[in-house]
């Protein structure tokens, strides 16, 4: 499939096939220890194609209240999966998704696995060192994640060449 835009005029929306996507995605997503709610929001916000939305607009579409939002675009801000912009004239705010949203919030928490690799490796001493079967556990989680962050790096570069070729938008 190519992931390129094209210039034809897009298909109808099949108003009931995007909820039960964005119903599947967010499931699939919780399952994988993602709060529910910030999955909900997450999903309407791609499924939408308005650039940005009100609380009031996500819990319309989501079918609960404002204030149940919050909690979930609070969670989405502080993972660099959401935008929060003002409504001018308004004390209202308005979301919106980063322009490559994944690759964003993998940027701002690239380096949680180095800190999780640190402090795996100060717990392999605070256990009694790599001999002891706590620090070997210990030990290959450490080694785990010191690898993942060594690979992040070579991997988000991957995906930026990719991007520069794959997509038009």
């Amino acid at each position: 499939m190519d992931a390129q835009m094209s210039d034809q005029t897009p298909a109808p929306r099949d108003q009931d096939a995007v909820r039960q996507s964005v119903e599947r995605m967010s499931r699939m997503f919780s399952e994988w220890g993602f709060p529910p709610m910030a999955a909900r929001v997450l999903f309407t916000m791609m499924a939408a194609e308005e650039d940005a939305l009100t609380a009031a607009e996500l819990g319309e579409r989501i079918g609960v209240s404002p204030a149940a939002i919050s909690g979930a675009v609070r969670y989405l801000t502080h993972v660099n999966l959401l935008i929060r912009e003002p409504v001018p004239g308004s004390r209202r705010d308005r979301y919106r998704m980063p322009d490559d949203a994944w690759y964003e919030a993998t940027l701002a928490k690239m380096t949680l696995f180095d800190q999780v690799a640190e402090a795996a490796k100060d717990a392999v001493e605070a256990v009694g060192g790599p001999d002891t079967n706590a620090g070997a556990h210990l030990g290959r989680m450490q080694e785990y994640f010191a690898f993942l962050q060594a690979q992040m790096f070579d991997l988000v570069a991957k995906w930026r060449d990719h991007q520069a070729t794959a997509f038009t938008k």
